[in-house]
């Protein structure tokens, strides 16, 4: 299993580099570190938004998607492992259709809003878009398992059906944008 900490602080990376999972080191602004960066940050706002009250089958899924993601991280610490099973796009695919076939069609788009679940999952939507966005620029210059790409593609959809689903499921409905509303 690697490395374990047992010292945080190491002073290693005082001079703007930082560790592999390999033992090589590159820089902390390199595309590869800002993608762990915003692997990271789309875990911490799903774990925020598991702070929230959910149902149990939205809080096991999300659960399991922490862990899809800390698998895509290892993949990127370790250039050349590959950790993230192949099937979990599809996982996400059959969640989608899941939780989308119980609403209602979009006619309109709609804003992040209604329920604080919702608007966590919102949020965590569009971190895990920016993710996305890291990775393909990191796969322009590195090898990227397509999977890894995949997977950020599936979940931020997945996530968008979520807090349309949050909504539902505290009685409130979509914030719908209207055209032309100024405050």
């Amino acid at each position: 299993m690697g490395h374990r900490l047992t010292k945080i602080y190491t002073r290693t990376g005082d001079e703007g580099t930082t560790g592999l999972g390999d033992g090589s080191r590159t820089g902390k602004n390199s595309p590869r570190i800002n993608a762990l960066g915003d692997i990271d940050e789309t875990n911490s706002v799903i774990g925020l938004l598991l702070c929230e009250e959910l149902p149990d089958d939205v809080r096991t899924l999300l659960i399991g998607v922490q862990h899809d993601l800390f698998d895509l991280g290892g993949e990127l610490s370790i250039p050349g492992t590959r950790l993230l099973a192949e099937n979990g796009p599809a996982h996400l695919e059959a969640a989608i259709d899941r939780y989308n076939a119980a609403l209602s069609p979009l006619k309109e788009f709609i804003l992040p809003g209604g329920s604080r679940a919702a608007a966590q999952a919102h949020l965590a939507r569009t971190v895990c878009r920016r993710t996305e966005r890291a990775l393909v620029a990191l796969a322009q210059d590195e090898n990227v398992s397509a999977t890894g790409r995949q997977y950020l593609n599936r979940l931020s959809d997945l996530l968008f059906v979520l807090a349309r689903h949050l909504n539902q499921a505290s009685g409130r409905g979509d914030v719908l944008w209207q055209r032309g509303k100024k405050a």
